[in-house]
């Protein structure tokens, strides 16, 4: 790992806008710690493309998903261009929370968004920042946009 900082600053996107809001905020803390910032997008075929009696879904979506995934990675390390910072960007299979988690072990920090469901959308379909909130292993920022 010669040449990279040894300090680690993960954000978690997925092309939204409360997830460029916390791409911003970690590329200044990333710059403020002298660390490498670490852009991560999780990607998983959506629900919808779950087809067939055992529900699997079909090879497209796999590929639609990553592509999407990749494309997000790029329009974040495009915005971040000119940027004096190390950057690694991250695209990998799973669902947020725990590619997340897995991404952030041993970083100094965990930048994520957060859409603001409300506590009762939050009960009914779970929220990746709480989950992070209360599993990290590191502190975690949720920002709001």
């Amino acid at each position: 790992m010669s040449g990279l900082p040894s300090r680690l600053v993960v954000v978690g996107i997925d092309g939204s806008r409360e997830s460029e809001a916390a791409l911003r905020f970690a590329v200044d803390e990333a710059k403020l710690r002298g660390a490498l910032l670490r852009v991560v997008c999780a990607w998983e075929p959506s629900a919808a493309g779950y087809l067939g009696e055992a529900f699997s879904p079909t090879p497209d979506e796999f590929v639609h998903a990553e592509h999407h995934a990749e494309d997000v990675l790029r329009a974040a390390l495009q915005l971040l261009q000119g940027e004096p910072l190390e950057v690694e960007a991250v695209a990998e299979e799973g669902g947020p929370a725990g590619v997340l988690l897995e991404q952030a072990a041993g970083a100094e920090l965990l930048v994520v968004g957060s859409r603001g469901l409300g506590r009762a959308k939050r009960l009914m379909l779970g929220s990746v920042s709480h989950h992070l909130a209360h599993h990290a292993s590191c502190p975690v920022v949720i920002v709001r946009a």
